[in-house]
């Protein structure tokens, strides 16, 4: 099976950083399929979910090359464990017919388990803050099943982020441990803060399925965040919060009201204008998917059932794009 597999020119890639003799081995044990269930629930798994990767552990554990595969998967997710410039995130086979294939990084991040709570753990993390951002593995299971219909993920590497413990679920919003890049990190520094491209910062992310964004939660979970990483990841100094979201285009602006959830929290911005993202692409494939579910559902079938996504689908057919924009502000 490896042997095939290497013939997949992206997985081929993958597969060689993962045989890298300089990688450290370390445990990787599934739960039993008896402790599989709750360990799932745990993770806020949909319960319709459970059986399927239940019955997809007896097929994984019982092929040698996928054990072996998923040991050197999970040796390579938690090495440099809450370093953003180590750790390699896992793929899933590359045929992604078959429910082992979707469901392979399922797996990755159950054996995973045990390494990051450590982790946590060593850095005096709450408990209840690790249980809610490992738990959001369970909701893009759900987003995978209402976008396909399946079970399954669909951007893994974005569900390595909370197991290589660089990103963290405070209240409504998330945080990730990142460094300025070449966009803001100019402005930043001009704008005459200690911060520059390079430096630590954090980088906001809203998550769906967790109610409105409303000004309250937020200012509740930067209150949060301004005590929580200073205390568990004191040798770093995050001047600043930035945010890459097509929440953030201005255009939003003409369609929703001042005191909308959307327009206040895009004040809380310095959103830079276009002279300064001279690489600005249309991205309308980002507010439909996260609004209707589908993004490649046609302007003309999308819905007009709220204010949102009147402005989404209304600009669209009007023949206008959105695009992902960036911005920052002082911590």
């Amino acid at each position: 099976m490896l042997d095939d597999l290497r013939g997949e020119d992206g997985f081929a890639r993958w597969l060689k950083e993962l045989e890298n003799p300089d990688l450290p081995q370390v445990e990787a044990t599934l739960p039993t399929a008896d402790e599989l269930p709750e360990v799932l629930l745990d993770l806020a798994v949909p319960h319709g979910d459970i059986n399927e990767l239940v019955a997809l552990r007896r097929r994984l554990t019982g092929d040698r090359d996928l054990r072996w595969l998923l040991e050197r998967a999970v040796s390579g997710l938690v090495h440099g464990m809450g370093d953003p410039n180590q750790g390699i995130a896992p793929r899933p086979l590359p045929d992604e017919t078959d429910p082992l294939g979707r469901c392979f990084t399922v797996f990755v991040f159950v054996a995973a388990l045990p390494h990051v709570r450590a982790y946590h753990r060593e850095r005096g993390i709450p408990d209840d803050v690790s249980r809610r951002t490992l738990a959001d593995l369970g909701r893009h299971l759900a987003v995978h099943r209402r976008r396909r219909g399946t079970c399954g993920l669909l951007f893994p590497w974005w569900n390595s982020l909370h197991f290589h413990g660089e990103l963290y679920q405070l209240g409504r919003l998330q945080f990730q441990r990142t460094r300025l890049g070449g966009t803001l990190g100019p402005l930043v520094q001009a704008a005459g803060t200690a911060a520059g491209t390079g430096d630590p910062c954090l980088s906001l992310h809203i998550a769906d399925f967790r109610g409105p964004l409303t000004p309250t939660a937020c200012d509740a979970s930067l209150t949060w965040a301004r005590e929580f990483f200073p205390r568990y990841f004191p040798e770093e100094r995050h001047e600043v919060a930035v945010c890459h979201s097509w929440l953030l285009d201005p255009q939003l602006k003409r369609y929703l009201p001042e005191e909308s959830n959307i327009v206040r929290f895009q004040n809380r911005f310095r959103v830079p204008d276009v002279t300064h993202e001279p690489r600005l692409r249309p991205d309308d494939t980002a507010p439909v998917g996260f609004v209707f579910g589908d993004p490649d559902r046609a302007p003309d079938l999308l819905p007009r059932r709220t204010a949102v996504e009147r402005a989404v689908g209304d600009h669209l057919r009007a023949g206008g794009h959105w695009y992902v924009r960036h911005g920052w502000f002082p911590m």
